[in-house]
């Protein structure tokens, strides 16, 4: 059974920068679609971020386009990067990682699909002006 440790957010003025980490560990399958969603204290619901499938195909959400880019690690091969650039107060929000066994990357930016799946714990992230 895997486990996602999630490391990295914090605190940052707009227009700043973070890095988000999520590693799996654990487990012996490495085809799945790995995500990141995010969420308010606002909203009942985890938006989603962006996400990455096994062969390194990503997708975004239209609130992040062009800010957020999530990578592999080139020597770690179950981590996955979310850099974030250009943070507005609208990306305040617990964001959380998960993966997704058997699913597909859907262009809104999340994991579709799969049977199993694992969420990492939250990391807060706080824009300010």
């Amino acid at each position: 059974q895997e486990r996602l440790v999630v490391s990295g957010g914090g605190s940052v003025q707009v227009g700043g920068s973070l890095i988000l980490s999520c590693t799996v560990v654990g487990g012996s399958d490495s085809t799945y679609c790995m995500q990141w969603l995010r969420q308010t204290p606002a909203s009942q619901k985890r938006e989603p971020v962006a996400a990455i499938d096994a062969d390194g195909s990503t997708a975004y959400a239209e609130s992040v386009k062009g800010r957020f880019t999530i990578s592999e690690d080139k020597v770690v091969n179950t981590r996955r990067y979310l850099y974030m650039n250009n943070l507005q107060s609208e990306d305040t929000a617990m964001y959380y990682c998960a993966i997704l066994h058997g699913a597909q990357l859907n262009r809104g930016g999340y994991c579709r699909g799969g049977d199993t799946g694992y969420f990492g714990q939250g990391t807060q992230v706080t824009v300010s002006s």
